[in-house]
């Protein structure tokens, strides 16, 4: 039995919708406002989500933000349902990702049309999926021509992990048995000396791939690697991205173009790191992980001021020195953790 699930605070209106759809057989599930509809969503993970728009706590355009940046929820169909009837409203939950609107007094019949269509059109989508994911049993690494490709097969295939801002991926030492590809969230690779300092080697962001050691041999990771951010990650056995790689020439040119560049830009942070002065090493150092996080020049970004000197290969009592001194030049500002870039040009040139 499909599942539906309805939010909607009035409750007539949210008991008489409930009864229509449990007598036309559908299971029913209902919340009271937004808080507790997105609470039951992420739990019982329904078919499709009705749900009104004006409500107390959080309202049906809150309530679609958030599940459509959750991967079991950001699929399911999302059909509005509300009082509101002016053309700026319809079309701003539609530009949202709602799949249809239904404008309250609305009756049975347009209800179960829309509900119907709309779960037709998913159940087709998913059989085309399924016969899709058919093929790619028979011949999944034949099917791979391009790095795009081999990274919409890490997420098809691979194992999901998450990790909180903080936690370590991997240590120095453990052995390599995976490569792994970035979801969301940003992740730095580190060494320690012998002194005990931290040195960032480099910084992985959305879409990057990490974890690389030899194919050929039983080499263990020659670096540490750590979550800056809460973060998702996809992962494949070293052995399986070799079967692929040995079978897929045009993905093994891809992969290595794209660890060419990789090396190359690490080639340019170390001599940066090595040769670059405090100020030019600090001021790079805040772009680099704005464009890594994704921020843009008119947003903070929130890192430590140790992993901010690590990558910047700086001690962190200068580093902080230094920080003061660009924002007394109106190049950042500085609020708490979050550092604001207020003039992009003139941090490239320092």
């Amino acid at each position: 039995m499909q599942k539906i699930l309805i939010i909607e605070d009035d409750t007539v209106v949210r008991e008489n919708t409930a009864e229509l759809l449990e007598l036309a057989n559908y299971a029913v599930i209902t919340a009271a406002n937004g808080k507790i509809g997105v609470i039951k969503a992420k739990k019982f993970v329904p078919d499709i989500i009705i749900c009104d728009i004006m409500m107390p706590e959080l309202d049906g355009y809150g309530v679609l933000k958030i599940l459509s940046k959750e991967k079991k929820t950001q699929h399911i169909p999302f059909v509005f349902l509300t009082a509101k009837t002016e053309h700026k409203d319809i079309r701003k939950g539609m530009e949202m990702g709602a799949d249809d609107y239904l404008t309250k007094p609305f009756d049975e019949s347009e209800l179960i049309s829309a509900i119907e269509s709309r779960l037709a059109k998913i159940a087709i989508l998913k059989e085309r999926i399924e016969a899709k994911k058919k093929v790619d049993i028979d011949t999944p690494e034949e099917q791979l021509k391009t790095l795009d490709h081999l990274k919409n097969y890490f997420t098809d295939n691979g194992e999901e992990h998450e990790f909180k801002t903080g936690e370590v991926i991997y240590r120095e030492g453990d052995n390599s048995n995976y490569i792994f590809l970035i979801y969301k969230g940003v992740v730095k690779s580190y060494k320690i000396d012998e002194q005990g300092k931290e040195l960032t080697t480099t910084l992985y962001k959305d879409d990057d791939l990490f974890g690389f050691t030899s194919f050929m041999h039983n080499i263990a990771y020659q670096e540490s690697a750590t979550a800056l951010a809460d973060t998702t990650v996809f992962r494949l056995s070293k052995q399986t991205l070799k079967n692929i790689l040995y079978k897929n020439h045009g993905v093994t040119l891809d992969l290595i173009d794209y660890l060419t560049n990789n090396v190359s830009d690490i080639k340019g942070q170390l001599l940066q790191m090595a040769y670059g002065s405090v100020r030019k090493k600090t001021a790079e150092t805040i772009i680099q992980f704005s464009k890594k996080i994704k921020k843009s020049a008119d947003e903070g970004i929130r890192i430590s001021r140790s992993d901010l000197a690590s990558v910047a290969g700086i001690a962190t009592e200068t580093f902080i020195r230094t920080l003061s001194e660009l924002k007394k030049d109106g190049l950042i500002d500085i609020e708490g953790r979050n550092i604001k870039i207020m003039d992009i040009d003139k941090l490239h040139n320092v």
